[in-house]
């Protein structure tokens, strides 16, 4: 028999468990499902910065403020800007009064699936794709071939998204630079000539088309960036089966770089990461369908240089889930009030975060991001 879920969330990332756990909240119950088979099937990512007015609002929100305060990485608001030759251009502290602190996406992933009933999330729940029904109701497809009906259809599926084709055709594309991830363990004991140079927060050095992008973890390891303005398939020539030849090609595009940024490429420990970037147009949306909406990357996938991809998925879970408890028995009402304000704020944030890449590996970098921060004071 077909089973039913009256709302069904595609996808276990940050902005998919905060609807839930907002409905949770207001009495609403919800069904999450997710792809991989547990919590723990792999790490989840490096640092974020969570900033008041999106991703602490939505904390608030979901009535998790308190608790996402001990699990903020004390210290890690601390910034510094260097340049390819390691100068030092911008260094400031965490003095505790900023309002973006740092979490381990991981712990705050932990805390969103701790505040939900058990049974709220189906692991290995991989969705393959979706259909309309009619009076907006749809019918889901699984991998294993199972199928369940729903009377509301979030999709938080991230980048590739199943249930974006039941509103937009809109499909993401390479954004024009790639990230390597790497990392450097235990760096005040192992390396401390690289945790010196980088201070125990965010720093950032950039030069022009590439650069090195770093979070200090709670944990004291470095979790590296490696940034690269290429062609797309750059990375792809790169056998990143084998972690001494992939450094060797990285190392290439880095020629003339002072030797302890190269090194944080040459030292890394384990396997590299490829991370090529994608995006969808700025300012994508789309006409109101049905019974069904998207939110977080699902929605509005930008490149994550000013920060705001997790926090307005965050958000979009949040006013999603309160808009749905304010219009309760009319979801169409609840759909449209979140989409009419989450289009121009996404958009906005999109347009941001393109413009902080493009300042970030323009000819005279370091400068663009050194004027950024200037005016933003």
């Amino acid at each position: 028999m077909t089973r039913h879920h009256p709302i069904a969330i595609i996808g276990a990332g940050l902005g998919g468990l905060v609807l839930a756990r907002v409905l949770h909240v207001h009495g609403i119950p919800a069904t999450v499902h997710e792809a991989e088979a547990s919590p723990a099937v792999r790490t989840q990512g490096g640092m974020l910065d969570i900033h008041e007015d999106s991703g602490q609002a939505a904390l608030r929100a979901a009535g998790l403020y308190e608790e996402f305060r001990t699990i903020v990485h004390r210290g890690g608001e601390a910034l510094r800007v260097l340049d390819k030759d390691a100068v030092v251009h911008l260094s400031e502290d965490d003095d505790g009064t900023g309002g973006r602190p740092e979490v381990e996406r991981g712990s705050l992933r932990d805390l969103l699936l701790g505040s939900l009933p058990p049974d709220t999330v189906r692991w290995g729940a991989k969705v393959t794709g979706a259909r309309p029904l009619g009076d907006g109701r749809h019918e889901v497809t699984l991998a294993d071939g199972s199928r369940f009906t729903t009377d509301l259809l979030v999709g938080a599926d991230g980048a590739w998204s199943r249930i974006r084709p039941l509103v937009s055709d809109a499909v993401p594309a390479y954004a024009g630079v790639s990230l390597v991830e790497a990392d450097l363990r235990d760096a005040d004991a192992r390396h401390p000539g690289h945790a010196a140079l980088l201070g125990g927060g965010f720093a950032q050095a950039l030069g022009p088309a590439r650069g090195f992008l770093t979070h200090r973890e709670p944990e004291g390891s470095l979790h590296v960036y490696i940034a690269l303005r290429a062609p797309a398939g750059t990375l792809a020539a790169i056998d990143f089966s084998d972690a001494e030849a992939a450094k060797e090609a990285l190392l290439e595009h880095f020629a003339g770089w002072d030797e302890r940024l190269r090194a944080l490429i040459a030292d890394a420990d384990g396997a590299l990461v490829p991370r090529p970037l994608h995006t969808l147009p700025v300012g994508h949306r789309w006409e109101r369908v049905p019974g069904v909406t998207l939110l977080g990357d699902a929605a509005h996938l930008m490149p994550p240089f000013a920060g705001e991809g997790a926090n307005i998925a965050l958000l979009d879970g949040a006013e999603l889930g309160e808009a749905l408890a304010a219009h309760a028995g009319d979801t169409e009402a609840a759909l449209a009030a979140y989409e009419r304000a989450m289009f121009p704020r996404a958009e906005t944030a999109a347009a941001g975060s393109v413009a902080s890449l493009d300042l970030s590996f323009r000819a005279d970098a370091p400068h663009g991001v050194l004027d950024l921060f200037a005016g933003a004071r």
